[in-house]
């Protein structure tokens, strides 16, 4: 029997974060819309990672709703950290070329706004940190929205698309 907090089928997320003109993305899923005016969003970031380093200085943050063709990225912005694995390197490489294969397809980059981010998210989330406090294995921040776009109201990626394609266990 599951565990109640693996029961709900989350959304999963993309948190780029920006500093020093080096983009970085990891994976989120812990996440939630915490007020309606103004808007804000809660989100939990493990501790230790390239985002939160970002986070703390002050660099550019823009929350990407995942669609579901894009659970590949998972491999490369949440099995793997930004300390030591370089995503910015990583997603020029993808974008160089021919990025028409299928394989590269998740990994696809455009511009929003100044902002390097996943061409088939549905929704992309401009976000300022105001505020933030040590919640266990996370930082819990909570966020401003600035701007937002929502490309596609069609179904996001959730956590039993990566159960189902053996990514996570719970």
């Amino acid at each position: 029997m599951k565990k109640p907090w693996n029961l709900p089928d989350l959304p999963v997320y993309s948190l780029m974060t920006e500093c020093e003109g080096r983009v970085n993305m990891n994976i989120c899923t812990y996440v939630s819309a915490m007020s309606m005016s103004p808007k804000r969003y809660a989100i939990g970031v493990y501790y230790n990672t390239k985002t939160i380093e970002n986070i703390q200085k002050g660099g550019k943050i823009v929350l990407q709703l995942l669609s579901q063709n894009q659970w590949p990225v998972v491999r490369n912005f949440g099995q793997k950290s930004g300390t030591t694995f370089d995503k910015h390197d990583f997603l020029s490489r993808k974008n160089k070329g021919d990025t028409q294969h299928p394989h590269k397809q998740p990994y696809v980059c455009t511009r929003w706004h100044d902002f390097i981010v996943l061409s088939n998210a549905l929704a992309y989330v401009e976000l300022e940190a105001v505020w933030h406090q040590s919640a266990g294995d996370h930082e819990l921040y909570l966020f401003d929205v600035k701007r937002h776009q929502t490309l596609s109201e069609e179904a996001p990626l959730r956590v039993s698309d990566l159960r189902e394609n053996g990514l996570v266990r719970i």
